[in-house]
C-alpha cells in the first residue's frame, strides 16, 4: 500500500534553513515491506523517516511503496514514480538483484538514485554513473573486512557460503580478496533458502577451522538455528547483515560470540549517533539496526544537499550530495570518485547486554577503506 508522507514546517531543533527559493524535492522510496526480508526494508524506511520527521521540512515529500522483493514489481513501481509521480530522487532498494533491475534505467532518465543498502559491483566500477550515489557501502566491503580479520584470528581453512545472486557473489569475492588462508569449501545457495542440512553436513565433513556466511534476513536466521541444533562448534563469522539487531532477536543465544563486520554500530561515540540511537528507540520501541542507520544517513544527506542547492540545478545538487556535508552516524564520511563511501569498517562481537542480544565493537577491520572497483570508474 502506498503511503504519502509530507513533512510539516514546525521549526524543530535540528531543522536546517531551507535553501532560499529552492524547489521542493520529491523522493520515491521503493523497499521491501512484506514477505521475506521485510524487516530490512522496514528498518531502512523507519530510519529514513525518522530523519525527515526530525527535520520538519515542508519542502520534502516522500512516497513509499513495497516491492515485495520482486524485481518486476520494483521496475513497475520505479516507472510509475518517475513517469507519473515525477519524483526527483529514488531510494530504498535492499536487494542487489532489484537494484540492478531499477538503477540503470533510473539514472539514465536523469533521476537521481541514492542507495541506502544494495551496492552491486556492477554499479561501482565501469557501470558507475553521475546520478548514482551509494550511502551504505559497496557490496564487497564488509566481507573484505572479515577476510582481513580472519587472517589476524589465525583462521587458515575457511568454509564460505552465500546466496546465488549479485550480492552473494560480491560477498565471497570480497572475503577472498583479503583472506590469505585456504578454502575448505565454497557454496552458493538458493536465494531465500531455509533448509541448510546439506550445507551443514558438508561443513562438518570439510575439516574447516572457520565458517564465513553471508545469509541476510531469514536465511541467516534459519542457518544459525540449524547450525546450533546440529551441535556445530566451528566458529562462525559474517557481515553485519547476518548478525544485525533484528536478526539477533530471532536467532537467540546461538549467535553469542560471533564476530561480524559493520561500518556502523550503536556504540560509535559521536553526537549524531547518540541522538540517532536514542531517538530511534524512543520512536519505534526497538534498538536501531545497520539498515536503520543507513536509511537515516541517506535522508540526512538529501536534506543537507537541499540546503545548498536547487534540485532543478542537477549539477549543483549532485555536487552538494558529493560533498556530503552532513553529520553521519558513523562519524567520518566521504565519497570516493565513484560516489561510494570511503570509511572505516569495524569488527563487532555478539554479546548479551542485560537480556538483549546486541553487538559491540571490538576493533577496526579496515581503516579509511575504498572499494576495489573505484579505479575503473570514469567519474
Amino acid at each position: 500500500m502506498k503511503k504519502k508522507l509530507i513533512t510539516s514546517l514546525l521549526g524543530a531543533a535540528l531543522c536546517l534553513t531551507p535553501h532560499v527559493g529552492a524547489a521542493p524535492v520529491k523522493v520515491g522510496m521503493i523497499t521491501t515491506l512484506s514477505g521475506g526480508g521485510s524487516g530490512l526494508g522496514v528498518d531502512v524506511r523507519d530510519g529514513f523517516m525518522l530523519a525527515v520527521k526530525t527535520a520538519n521540512r515542508s519542502d520534502l515529500e516522500v512516497i513509499v511503496e513495497d516491492d515485495a522483493r520482486k524485481p518486476a514489481l520494483a521496475v513497475q513501481i520505479a516507472d510509475k514514480m518517475i513517469q507519473k509521480e515525477k519524483v526527483d530522487i529514488l531510494t530504498g532498494i535492499i536487494w542487489s538483484n532489484l537494484a540492478m533491475a531499477v538503477v540503470p534505467s533510473t539514472v539514465n532518465q536523469g533521476v537521481l538514485y541514492l542507495s541506502p543498502n544494495a551496492g552491486p559491483s556492477a554499479l561501482a566500477g565501469q557501470g558507475c554513473h553521475k546520478n548514482y550515489f551509494n550511502v551504505a557501502w559497496q557490496n564487497d566491503n564488509l566481507h573484505e573486512a572479515m577476510g582481513n580479520y580472519a587472517n589476524s584470528a589465525d583462521h587458515k581453512n575457511s568454509f564460505i557460503l552465500a546466496p546465488n545472486y549479485p550480492a552473494g557473489k560480491d560477498a565471497l569475492t570480497g572475503y577472498k580478496r583479503l583472506y590469505k588462508g585456504n578454502l575448505a569449501g565454497e557454496i552458493y545457495t538458493k536465494l531465500g533458502q531455509k533448509d541448510y542440512a546439506a550445507e551443514i553436513a558438508q561443513i562438518r565433513a570439510s575439516g574447516a577451522d572457520s565458517v564465513y556466511i553471508f545469509l541476510p534476513g531469514g536465511m541467516g536466521i534459519a542457518f544459525m538455528k540449524q547450525y546450533s541444533q546440529a551441535g556445530m562448534t566451528t566458529p562462525i563469522m559474517g557481515p553485519a547483515f547476518s548478525f544485525d539487531q533484528g536478526i539477533l532477536k530471532a536467532v537467540g543465544k546461538a549467535a553469542l560470540g560471533v564476530r561480524n563486520s559493520s561500518q556502523w554500530n550503536k556504540d560509535i561515540d559521536n553526537a549524531a549517533n547518540k541522538v540517532f540511537v536514542a531517538d530511534f528507540e524512543a520512536a519505534y520501541g526497538r534498538l536501531p539496526s545497520l539498515y536503520a542507520s543507513q536509511g537515516y544517513d541517506t535522508a540526512n544527506l538529501i536534506l543537507s544537499a537541499m540546503d545548498s542547492a536547487d534540485i532543478n540545478d542537477q549539477d549543483a545538487f549532485r555536487a552538494a550530495l558529493k560533498s556530503a556535508q552532513f553529520d553521519s552516524v558513523r562519524g567520518d564520511f566521504r565519497f570516493g570518485n565513484n560516489q561510494h563511501p570511503i570509511q572505516d569498517i569495524y569488527v563487532r562481537e555478539v554479546v548479551m547486554e542485560g537480556d538483549v542480544l546486541t553487538n559491540k565493537i571490538i576493533g577496526v577491520g579496515l581503516k579509511d577503506h575504498q572499494d576495489a572497483y573505484a579505479a575503473n570508474c570514469s567519474l
